[in-house]
């Protein structure tokens, strides 16, 4: 992995704690706790991190840096559009480096490339660490992959909808029944969570479907690998990295993603979202270009809706696409992994 080993972080989140900003921190609170030792936020201060985030229990949240005892990494906490770090974070992570620890970041403003922070860093003796840092320059080669791995791709309507809860959730009800599943990180997030993979929409545009291969190829020794989906073929803003994965994977399975309630893309309200029915005819034909996927289910954030409202939604995706679907959080992904082993060859 990119960082020293024990890592005990304080996730920077300041002023960002709604669950798309501050998606990043959600994520690695919710599966690795145990790496936590508290979330920095000084208008939360005194809170739990599951009171701000939703996620984390009792993880603190501390409003100074100092306050973050036992703490030997600053991790930036947010992902926002465009990849760019708040101006006034900047004393923060400076003042993470004066205390030498390993500040470790997902922005696409990678911070071996701050003049000031790599002066401070070489000064002090602490380590930066972009995961979105890459050299990836390998174009797909198209060769086929393992034939008894079965490969499984999170899709979406929309970015932000939990494609990377999704696919962790699916590859550890996968490895709870007895297969041998992985989970393949393709974000900054989840990168976090694995211990490795590629933060491939900092790839260049040609080598984005070479790295998704790479990807798949370096974990083709697991008889199931639950690939992270990243963006949405609908999207303006992201629809080219989307594709370049779908078409670097070549998925035998899909497993379509989707919020309850909202209606248009995010960040973009004037582009409306299709149905889910559309969407598994667009991403169905546009995967078939390379390979015949299907999708097998359907995973519903059903986050901002109550327990009624989730399970008539499920209910009636379930009548409409004739298709399994849960929320893996508050359901459990037994649905979706019973959707990948009809997938799998029958022992003899």
């Amino acid at each position: 992995m990119m960082v020293n080993t024990p890592r005990r972080m304080v996730i920077l989140t300041d002023g960002y704690s709604d669950s798309h900003a501050a998606k990043t921190a959600v994520c690695v609170v919710r599966y690795k706790p145990e790496e936590v030792v508290a979330v920095l936020d000084a208008a939360s201060a005194g809170k739990t991190a599951g009171e701000v985030l939703g996620a984390g229990g009792s993880i603190p949240v501390v409003g100074r840096l100092a306050d973050a005892r036992g703490a030997n990494t600053l991790l930036i906490g947010i992902a926002p559009s465009g990849g760019k770090m708040p101006l006034r974070w900047r004393p923060v992570v400076l003042d993470a480096i004066r205390r030498r620890m390993t500040v470790v970041s997902g922005l696409h403003d990678l911070l071996k490339h701050d003049a000031e922070f790599t002066a401070a860093a070489g000064e002090y003796g602490a380590a930066l660490v972009d995961l979105r840092d890459n050299d990836e320059s390998d174009v797909a080669s198209g060769e086929p992959f393992r034939a008894e791995c079965l490969r499984i791709h999170t899709i979406a309507n929309d970015c932000s909808v939990g494609k990377m809860v999704a696919a962790v959730e699916l590859a550890g009800g996968l490895r709870h029944v007895g297969i041998d599943a992985q989970f393949v990180a393709t974000g900054q997030t989840g990168m976090l969570i694995a211990g490795g993979g590629c933060a491939v929409d900092r790839v260049i545009s040609d080598f984005v479907a070479g790295a998704a291969e790479k990807l798949v190829r370096a974990n083709e020794h697991h008889d199931v690998v639950v690939v992270e989906g990243q963006g949405s073929l609908f999207h303006p803003r992201y629809s080219g990295v989307t594709m370049s994965l779908l078409h670097g994977i070549r998925p035998d399975g899909m497993v379509l993603v989707y919020e309850m309630g909202r209606t248009s893309v995010h960040g973009m309200e004037r582009f409306p979202l299709p149905t889910p029915r559309r969407t598994v005819q667009y991403y169905e034909e546009t995967a078939g270009i390379v390979h015949p996927g299907r999708v097998i289910g359907v995973a519903v954030n059903g986050r901002r809706f109550t327990d009624a409202q989730l399970e008539a939604e499920c209910a009636r995706v379930e009548d409409e696409l004739e298709l399994p679907a849960c929320d893996v959080l508050r359901h459990g992904p037994a649905k979706l992994v019973e959707a990948v082993g009809r997938m799998r060859p029958r022992s003899p």
